[in-house]
């Protein structure tokens, strides 16, 4: 069976195969985004580049029934939820046409000593390399590509095996949208090709989202070759309960952070916290409110990865935790389960379980809180729920976390920068901080 193809994940079925390409396809891409660099990158302006972005939003919304029922296929996205990631990614589009200007406007520096003048000038860099996952097809593709078409590099896409149909979905937008040849090329590309692209000169940056593993791999290969590397990686992100004045809004903030695209996101609250007064009420609640997710809960990915989850339960079970769920995973179907009791000196308690099962433990105090938030290798996103103000900004300045939420979840946006610390990677994304990453700051000193 080739590399890339779709797998219907609720019922098992191959939809369709798609060849992998040969070393020529992939050396023809390079040469045409190093092409597109070299001339449309040069030759045109914020302005030129902001208006393309605009109609490659515009496609995304004309185009989200289809595209929605792509990734459905793919990676077995609920409808609804696949439509908002369409239109989540068409605002990102928009968002960089809107912003870019401003973004890359010289920057002056005021001089200590000396006459003249110096400013920064933020120009593009070549052609980079996007190795995006499943979980957010669009998604992942618009936080990459928008604020780097907008600053003028170009992009070789490189999606996940079982989206190859997206992928190819989105080449086709680039293209209908007006982007000339090159400055967004799709390719099915093995491991080993990938490699060797990020080793090719004609590549001067790589932005990684996946997993913990493979993105080591990838910040090796780019490190030897001096290539600057944005990482998103894992999370086991705490959704720290503290205090409450309305338990019920609470426990349902904690379902909707924990089973959003099924558990399947990198940034999903999946170690929840409960201060020890509220805990027993809250996880009556909270078990009540997961068991009647099952009813409404899409497959997983892909009947791996239901099985992947299946053992992970099992061996925190083994390691002494209690177990609360109904029913047995039925191929890619998970059901929704809670976990509790798990030690926080578990080998359990490091692993991210990506899809529908929380861990809830209890914390005696607010530093209790802090330390079992803090006790992973992980550090994405986080989230804090209390009534206390002060109390809620002391925690949050404690949290190894690139991201805090307070009292609040679904709260990403698009001028909202993204990404974490410790081994869940390093860089930004969206915001500001988004065009940043890959962006030459020239000094440009000059003497009157």
């Amino acid at each position: 069976m080739p590399l890339y193809f779709v797998t219907d994940p609720s019922t098992g079925e191959v939809v369709r195969e798609y060849p992998t390409a040969t070393d020529e396809v992939v050396d023809a891409t390079l040469e045409a985004a190093a092409g597109a660099y070299r001339n449309w990158s040069r030759q045109t302006t914020v302005a030129q580049r902001a208006d393309l972005l605009r109609k490659v939003a515009a496609l995304h919304n004309s185009r989200s029934a289809e595209l929605a029922e792509i990734i459905r296929r793919e990676m077995g996205k609920s409808l609804d939820q696949a439509i908002g990631e369409v239109e989540f990614s068409a605002a990102i589009y928009e968002y960089y046409a809107d912003n870019a200007a401003t973004f890359l406007a010289d920057e002056p520096i005021e001089l200590i000593e000396g006459e003249g003048t110096a400013f920064v000038r933020r120009q593009p860099i070549g052609v980079l390399l996007g190795i995006m996952p499943w979980n957010y097809p669009y998604y992942q593709v618009a936080r990459f590509a928008a604020p780097n078409l907008a600053l003028g590099n170009t992009i070789v896409l490189k999606h996940a095996p079982q989206c190859p149909e997206s992928a190819a979905a989105l080449q086709r937008i680039f293209v209908d949208a007006g982007f000339p040849e090159g400055c967004y090329v799709n390719t099915y590309a093995t491991n080993e090709q990938v490699a060797g692209a990020i080793a090719d000169p004609r590549v001067q940056g790589v932005s990684f989202t996946g997993s913990e593993r493979a993105g080591a791999a990838v910040a090796e290969t780019a490190g030897r070759n001096l290539k600057k590397v944005v990482l998103e990686l894992g999370g086991s992100d705490p959704f720290i309960v503290l205090s409450s004045d309305d338990l019920d809004a609470t426990v349902q903030a904690a379902i909707d952070a924990r089973f959003e695209n099924t558990g399947q996101a990198c940034n999903a609250a999946k170690r929840i916290i409960i201060a020890d007064e509220l805990y027993d009420e809250f996880v009556d609640k909270f078990t009540k409110q997961v068991m009647a997710q099952s009813e409404s809960l899409a497959p997983l990915s892909s009947g791996a990865a239901a099985e992947r989850l299946e053992q992970q339960v099992q061996r925190a079970v083994g390691d002494g935790a209690t177990l609360v769920c109904e029913g047995s995973r039925q191929g890619a179907y998970f059901p929704p389960a809670v976990l509790t009791g798990v030690a926080p000196t578990s080998p359990s308690s490091n692993e991210e379980l990506f899809g529908p099962v929380a861990t809830v433990y209890r914390a005696a105090s607010e530093d209790e809180a802090i330390e079992l938030a803090n006790n992973t290798p992980y550090g994405l996103g986080s989230y804090v729920f209390t009534t206390d103000p002060e109390q809620a900004l002391r925690v949050a300045d404690q949290i190894e976390a690139g991201m805090v939420f307070v009292n609040g979840v679904g709260l990403d946006s698009m001028e909202l920068p993204f990404g974490g610390v410790k081994r869940s990677g390093f860089g930004r994304e969206l915001g500001r901080a988004g065009i940043e990453e890959f962006a030459n700051k020239k000094l440009i000193r000059t003497v009157r």
